[in-house]
């Protein structure tokens, strides 16, 4: 990193330009969330056909996201960014006007697509930034996706009560964010040539898979999101029926646990960089996530609604960072260009993503949801155990 060296106007700007692609990742499918609901009824569609045009969405993820590397390796980061992200946006108002079930689902996973490229460019285009500036700047960023997200949300939700129409709605968000990305692309900065190289000691992905130390660390990295995702998606997919049916908590307060994870995960990424540069990456993820276990695991045993609250918010504040610098720690390992280390993690965490809820879902079935949701503090163990994976590497 260059310590020595203070951040340039091009350096200030270039991170101005990262921030705005985080914001429009954050907010392009988010302002769809709150108004699949009028979707499906627009379109006649059933729940079940609803989610599995919903499941396009991931799947165009882990079907194409790795080809983000060799993107990123071609035409830069910054670039491919700015781009794909500028295309998202103009796909996003064709999900309103889907006439039907398979034109939902077909821009929903083209829509997917754009979101998994543009996630690996953006960070790989973070991590460009934060060597230029010489300290931990992708906490911040991450936490400024957040925070869009929850915007996002928010204004979906609001358009949806006041009625306006889901293509007033959409179109407007776009042209937003289009504007946005091609601010963007004016000031993102090029990746450095040992990067973008496609003869830099690696050929893509495949000769990742070919490299045992290659393989390993990326492996152990994925295991980090893998685990700290476990927690993120308890507090989303499980808090609010863990309080309704285990706990017997009114439906307002059933809700608090996903706000609270998500504003206590926003206020630890926002003042994350600063940790992470004064203790160390691998410290601070390893400690974050035995705070995250030893919360969950009191507030399930504890098993009253205050508590659960607690614990989620505490977990948020624990597993803010892990995101963050796993995509950091996959984008520099030695012999892998960070576009590729960053899409192949990308894909590795996103197939366990979908292990993990229905697991949950078959124990709370067979017992309890608080009985399934004890694999929540293990997970964050996991990550515990995987925090060494953050660790700088030296070169091969």
């Amino acid at each position: 990193m260059r310590s020595e060296v203070g951040p340039t106007t091009a350096d200030r700007r270039a991170r101005g330009a990262v921030m705005a692609l985080f914001v429009v990742n954050g907010a392009t499918y988010n302002s769809l969330v709150p108004r699949f609901p009028a979707l499906r009824d627009g379109l006649g569609l059933s729940n079940a056909e609803l989610g599995s045009a919903i499941a396009a969405f991931p799947a165009a993820a882990l079907l194409v996201g790795v080809l983000a590397g060799p993107l990123i390796a071609r035409f830069g980061s910054g670039r491919v960014a700015a781009s794909i992200s500028l295309l998202g946006a103009l796909l996003l108002p064709l999900v309103a006007v889907a006439p039907g079930w398979w034109a939902l689902a077909a821009a929903l996973f083209v829509l997917g697509i754009t979101d998994a490229w543009t996630d690996a460019a953006m960070n790989a285009q973070g991590l460009v930034v934060q060597d230029r500036y010489g300290r931990s700047i992708i906490n911040g960023l991450h936490a400024t996706w957040s925070v869009a997200a929850v915007g996002a949300g928010l204004l979906g939700a609001g358009a949806a009560g006041l009625g306006v129409p889901i293509g007033w709605h959409l179109g407007a968000v776009a042209v937003v964010l289009v504007i946005v990305s091609a601010l963007a692309w004016l000031f993102v900065v090029p990746d450095p040539p040992h990067q973008a190289s496609s003869d830099s000691g690696s050929a893509g992905v495949r000769s990742v898979l070919r490299s045992r130390p290659a393989v390993l660390g990326l492996l152990a990295i994925a295991g980090l999101m893998v685990c700290s995702g476990a927690v993120e998606d308890s507090s989303a997919s499980w808090g609010a029926v863990y309080l309704r049916d285990d706990l017997g908590a009114g439906a307002f307060v059933a809700g608090l646990p996903f706000v609270a994870f998500q504003v206590f995960m926003t206020a630890g990424r926002i003042g994350g960089d600063r940790v992470v540069d004064r203790f160390g990456a691998a410290r601070v993820a390893r400690l974050g996530a035995l705070v995250a276990a030893v919360a969950l695991a009191v507030a399930l045993l504890v098993a009253h609604p205050v508590a659960a609250v607690v614990g989620w918010s505490l977990a948020g504040l624990g597993v803010a960072t892990l995101f963050p610098l796993a995509f950091a720690a996959a984008g520099t390992v030695p012999g892998v260009r960070p576009g590729d280390g960053i899409a192949v993690v990308g894909f590795l965490a996103r197939l366990g993503f979908l292990v993990t809820p229905p697991v949950i879902g078959a124990i709370a079935d067979a017992s309890s949801v608080g009985t399934g949701l004890l694999l929540v503090p293990v997970a964050a163990l996991g990550a515990a155990l995987l925090a060494r994976s953050l660790r700088p590497r030296g070169p091969s």
